[in-house]
């Protein structure tokens, strides 16, 4: 049994410790917040440690899982690699495509494994649409629109130090909430090559954007359209809807709600049932069977020497589009419309 550790501390960390507790031994935990550590450690067992160092330094332990503050993530992780620790960070891999290929390599030199937490690649009817994708069924990809459009009340940013920040999440709804959502356009449909964006602080008293509308291009040919906001009463389940060639469907907190293809098949009825997490309204991640899925992936990744689901290249490519709509957005040459 491999033996895991865990910094951050917060509501992340102690989903990530819930998702391994089936699978891996709980052998050390780290954060700032010596109080909230300490209560993990009770709760589910390792030792605390309020000291970075010496909590890198606990044996045994094979696999660190980063729940700190995203743009932390690099450097934890570099540290951890170093140290000949596999590294398993939650999204996003960090806040830059910079700090992201730093990361990245220290690992590759480490020889150790780096994944990322985008536990929504895993999901039953996600993986069932990536399929069709790639078989053809669905034909060619036409156009996608993806919509989150959740919720999150003032206290959520105004109860954190970095929530909404550019030096430690990196920006806002796109880059903390929104950014699993361009992992899944990137995942189903390609690169993405060309962005157009607004952003807006709506809603919160944050230096970050609460909003987002961006256009996207993809190599294949296709464009799609993502809103992303956290100011959206009382939040509505993401909802994404990919139109080919051959069909149309609609995805709603991860599950086909509708497929409509022109040639159907008895595929069309293998429907899972919805994830429990109410993403929408809240951070607090009740489902973690996505999360079991990435660790046991990661484990495997670990046991054979392959990649793992979402590695630190792929783990890339979300956070270089949604630098690119926050540049596109900072650049962007508004058109004035009169009657």
């Amino acid at each position: 049994m491999l033996h895991a550790g865990f910094t951050g501390g917060g509501n992340i960390t102690e989903t990530h410790i819930r998702a391994a507790a089936a699978g891996l031994k709980i052998a050390a935990i780290y954060g700032t917040n010596s109080a909230k550590v300490e209560s993990l450690a009770l709760k589910y067992g390792g030792e605390a440690y309020s000291d970075f160092d010496r909590f890198l330094s606990h044996r045994p332990m094979d696999v660190v899982m980063l729940g700190s503050p995203s743009a932390l993530h690099s450097d934890e992780g570099i540290a951890a690699a170093r140290r000949g620790l596999h590294v398993l960070t939650e999204k996003p891999i960090d806040v830059t495509v910079k700090r992201a290929n730093a990361l990245i390599k220290a690992a590759r030199i480490a020889g150790v494994k780096l994944g990322v937490f985008f536990q929504d690649r895993l999901k039953p009817d996600i993986l069932r649409v990536k399929d069709w994708i790639n078989s053809g069924k669905l034909g060619r990809p036409i156009l996608a629109e993806a919509a989150v459009k959740w919720y999150r009340p003032p206290k959520y940013y105004s109860g954190s130090k970095w929530r909404g920040t550019f030096a430690l999440d990196g920006g806002g709804a796109l880059m903390n909430q929104g950014i699993h959502t361009v992992d899944l356009l990137i995942y189903l449909l390609g690169d993405v090559t060309r962005v157009q964006s607004v952003t807006k602080t709506a809603v919160h008293h944050i230096e970050s954007e609460d909003t987002c509308v961006a256009t996207l291009e993809f190599a294949s040919g296709a464009i799609g359209v993502l809103h992303a906001t956290t100011a959206a009463y009382p939040g509505y389940p993401r909802r994404l809807e990919i139109t080919g060639t051959e069909g149309t469907l609609r995805i709603e907190q991860d599950r086909i709600t509708r497929l409509d293809l022109r040639n159907p098949s008895a595929l069309a009825d293998q429907i899972e049932p919805a994830d429990q997490n109410a993403s929408a309204t809240s951070p607090v991640v009740s489902d973690i069977r996505g999360h079991q899925w990435i660790i046991e992936d990661f484990v495997h990744a670990i046991e054979t020497g392959h990649d793992p689901v979402c590695d630190g290249e792929e783990g890339r490519r979300s956070v270089a589009v949604v630098e690119a709509i926050y540049q596109a957005a900072r650049v962007r040459d508004a058109v004035g419309c009169s009657g």
